[in-house]
């Protein structure tokens, strides 16, 4: 076998959108879909590319391109959770992988083991298929930057190799944006540097002088001299517990009486490591084979009576393998407990004076939820907004709020509190005039017309004198996009029987959004 190169080489595996592919595990393989990241496109699948779905469009850009199009929130959490099984995997292969994000991580090319840099990327191509991973691209390069070019530029489940030292003539005709760093790329661009051949051209000192230490590491990486290692992630330690029955059992209350002590050593293992586990996956298995698997998510932390609660509602609610009567269509032969997100005990401990939810209130929702589904089950929280409607959030019980608008952030036209009691789902329609009866309304400059004097807080209700009113709040949103651009003003209004009601009005139409109980 010939000798490898003198410095270790580096290998890049790279999974094209991978949110989107995260979000896929629950829909068809070519379903239109597409993660959205702030109201823009930040992936879609290729079935929506191809339907002229493109990153960095806007939600209505791309529904309109594509109707069908299935759309989700970005959550990282999520991401990170479904990698963590590539990165497994390729560690089973090749130990020592440095997870990049998300759908990009890098590791020493193991070409001594697998006769060569690309029969190893074959079977590391191979490994993530065979998970259901199609589109796996593989890069080789002498650094990491590079690498990862090649693995952008190789083909599905391919691996392109860049040679010893090749890495500059590879990288030269590539365009300078290539280096994700807009204000020096704008600036190269006026120069009239275009590739990355011709920024490698300039001297370092200059390069130094003129855009400062990491003008000069881009221009490094512009080099084909790539100074990051690849630092080995460590290995998480083996926090997985497994309870084997000999013999198996039928019923789910012996099965989840002997789980008892599992559970427990499985809670303190988590805890010898400074660890509580909020999302933990059970897998039965009868006669040998996956029965049954499902991940359950706790608001605060699984204590051992969590996690045997939600083994025996697991028995009893799986779909064609328990019998209502409290026993299993098959013998359960293992159980396996896999903690899925486990988070440091010091962001989950009591406080001085307590915390947390009441743990018998946690074990009937999530009893409930187990019924009725993950989704069906909601908490309701806070976030920022100017309208009442969209401060208000709500998340899977269990699940942490992602994505919120933060409420500390300004928000110009929002109403000074209280906040309404009753917040209608879809505003009413009513009605506001002045004193001789001519509608109220409000300029582009926030002037009103006339004072309220009499109003409907719905079209069918009898008119009421105005009592006080304030008001208006003008909020002018989206003006930069004509089809979605919004100018309405808020008023709060009481009536003389006393009920208070927040009222906007919009191109001339009043309505009622919500009432001060």
């Amino acid at each position: 076998m010939p000798a490898g190169p003198a410095e270790p080489r580096t290998m890049v595996v790279w999974c094209p959108d991978w949110p989107v592919m995260a979000m896929l595990a629950d829909l068809p393989a070519d379903a239109p879909a597409a993660v959205l990241d702030k109201g823009h496109v930040l992936a879609c699948s290729p079935s929506a590319r191809n339907e002229g779905v493109r990153r960095g469009m806007r939600r209505r850009d791309a529904q309109s391109r594509c109707p069908e199009l299935t759309l989700a929130d970005h959550r990282p959490d999520a991401d990170a959770r479904a990698f963590e099984e590539i990165l497994v995997a390729i560690e089973e292969l090749s130990p020592g992988v440095a997870p990049i994000r998300p759908g990009l991580c890098a590791l020493r090319v193991p070409a001594r083991f697998y006769g060569g840099e690309v029969e190893a990327g074959a079977v590391i191509a191979e490994r993530l298929v065979a998970l259901g991973v199609w589109d796996v691209r593989l890069g080789v390069a002498d650094g990491l930057f590079a690498a990862e070019q090649a693995a952008r530029r190789a083909l599905a489940q391919d691996c392109l190799v860049v040679g010893v030292a090749e890495s500059a003539a590879f990288l030269a005709d590539l365009p300078v944006e290539t280096l994700d760093a807009p204000d020096l790329v704008s600036l190269l661009r006026r120069m009239g540097i275009t590739t990355l051949g011709a920024f490698a051209d300039l001297a370092a000192a200059d390069v130094h002088t003129r855009f400062g230490s990491h003008g000069e590491l881009l221009h490094r990486f512009a080099r084909g001299l790539d100074p990051h290692p690849v630092s080995r992630r460590a290995v998480p330690p083996e926090l997985e517990a497994t309870l084997a029955l000999e013999p198996p059992l039928a019923l789910v209350e012996p099965i989840a009486f002997s789980l008892r002590t599992t559970a427990e050593a499985f809670v303190a293992g988590l805890a010898a490591h400074g660890l509580v586990c909020t999302t933990v996956r059970i897998e039965v298995d009868c006669d040998g084979t996956l029965a049954s698997s499902r991940r359950w998510l706790h608001p605060r932390w699984f204590s051992a009576a969590d996690v045997v609660d939600r083994l025996r509602w697991q028995l009893q609610g799986s779909a064609g393998g328990v019998n209502h009567g409290g026993g299993i269509a098959a013998p359960v032969d293992t159980v396996r407990l896999v903690p899925e997100v486990a988070e440091p005990l010091a962001e989950h401990a009591d406080s001085l004076f307590g915390g947390g939810p009441d743990d018998r209130v946690a074990r009937g929702v999530a009893r409930v939820q187990s019924m009725v589904g993950h989704d069906a089950v909601l908490s309701a929280g806070v976030q920022g907004g100017r309208g009442p409607a969209d401060r208000g959030l709500r998340v899977p019980w269990g699940e942490r709020a992602v994505g919120a608008r933060p409420t500390q952030a300004p928000w110009p036209g929002s109403i000074p509190p209280p906040a309404p009691a009753t917040v209608f789902a879809e505003p009413q329609e009513a009605l506001v005039v002045g004193a001789e009866g001519q509608p109220v309304v409000v300029s582009g400059r926030g002037a009103v017309s006339s004072p309220p004097d009499r109003f409907r807080a719905e079209v069918s209700a009898p008119w009421q004198p105005v009592a006080s009113w304030a008001g208006p709040w003008p909020v002018d949103e989206l003006w930069w996009d004509e089809a979605a651009a919004r100018r309405i003003a808020r008023f709060q209004v009481v009536g003389v029987d006393g009920s208070a009601w927040l009222m906007v009005v919009e191109d001339g139409h009043w309505f009622t959004e919500a009432r001060y109980d």
